[in-house]
């Protein structure tokens, strides 16, 4: 385990530094020779043993500063070089506030083969001072902060196949301004939950403007257009599109049920809070809602097909889940559900009547 202060070398190019920051279990910061931070995979680092060598044999008293750098090891005093900063990338017309947290994907075709990255997008011309955080056990906890470049993307961390069973609200707090503006611009909060049933379904990655590969994108702020757009409510257009629309005569709704039902099983989905409840409790409400679904199910008629949506996660669920399909329910087919749709996350159930 790397602590703060821990020399490193870089396995895929030359050069290391020196450990300033740990981000989440897979990211580090590492402040290389020239004084620059930069963030780098756990599994792209190794410990610098030379240097370490050199330290324990060293015959230099240690000094306090040294081992509040280092954690446990002395180390010589690393100058700070101070360099002059580049310009910042400006695009001209790109001055309204435009920022995206976005998922890419090892592979879009199958998002969970592998892990996903997290990025924060800032396309605008504005700078970001911002703080990043997952709300999980009712606080938010932080996982970076720092300074966002116009027109540029910053990578927060990766997600592996267990972290999207269990996701977080991702957190974030945006201070965001320009060299010269005529006003000030008021700080942004965002909360965003998503449904891990997105991960598992190819249709929710999409070709974008900041990566080659294909994204899924949750927009961090609102235009002047989105907010028009909201004010102007469903009742407004109910009214504008009938009086564009010639007088018919009322015909009685017709209601049709659906030949495949898509039951979610995830337990955020069932539940508002699970505090307090063990995992036997929470099982127990996924299988009597499995139950429960299966029984409406065979008794409509119009139901031809159902499809649970239980995830990856350690497998208990799909397992129960397959065992009492083939026990109780056995009289019907199942099988998994379209890769495509909902990757190896579900179960389709055939209804016969």
């Amino acid at each position: 385990m790397y602590q703060i202060g821990d020399r490193v070398k870089f396995m895929n190019s030359v050069g290391g530094g020196v450990i300033t920051k740990i981000v989440g279990k897979n990211m580090v910061h590492v402040e290389n020779e020239d004084g620059f931070e930069i963030p780098v995979m756990i599994n792209e680092i190794i410990l610098d043993e030379i240097d370490q060598e050199g330290i324990a044999n060293s015959d230099k008293k240690p000094d306090v500063s040294d081992f509040i750098r280092r954690g446990t090891a002395p180390q010589k005093p690393v100058e700070r070089k101070v360099q002059r900063e580049e310009p910042a990338t400006i695009i001209p017309g790109n001055d309204e506030p435009e920022f995206y947290l976005a998922f890419l994907p090892e592979n879009s075709r199958n998002p969970l083969d592998g892990q996903t990255k997290v990025y924060l997008v800032n396309d605008s011309n504005f700078f970001i001072l911002y703080h990043y955080s997952h709300f999980q056990n009712e606080q938010y906890v932080t996982q970076d902060a720092g300074k966002l470049e116009p027109n540029t993307k910053l990578l927060l961390g990766t997600l592996s196949q267990a972290d999207i069973g269990s996701l977080p609200a991702f957190g974030f707090q945006l201070l965001f301004y320009s060299d010269k503006s005529p006003r000030l611009e008021k700080p942004l909060r965002k909360k965003i939950a998503i449904n891990p049933v997105k991960f598992y379904k190819s249709g929710s990655f999409k070709q974008s403007d900041f990566f080659s590969e294909k994204v899924m994108l949750y927009k961090l702020n609102e235009s002047e257009m989105d907010k028009a757009l909201k004010e102007l409510s469903k009742k407004d257009l109910t009214k504008a599109s009938r009086e564009k629309e010639p007088a018919r005569e009322p015909q009685k709704a017709k209601v049709e049920t659906p030949e495949l039902v898509e039951v979610d099983l995830h337990i955020h989905e069932l539940i508002d809070t699970t505090t307090g409840m063990s995992n036997k409790d929470m099982l127990d409400l996924q299988m009597n809602t499995f139950r429960a679904k299966m029984q409406e199910a065979i008794s409509n008629n119009a139901v031809k097909k159902v499809v649970f949506i239980h995830g990856l996660g350690n497998g208990v669920l799909k397992q129960e889940l397959r065992r009492e399909l083939s026990g109780k329910f056995k009289k019907y087919a199942h099988q998994d559900a379209s890769f495509q749709e909902y990757g190896y996350g579900a179960t389709m159930v055939i209804i016969r009547k």
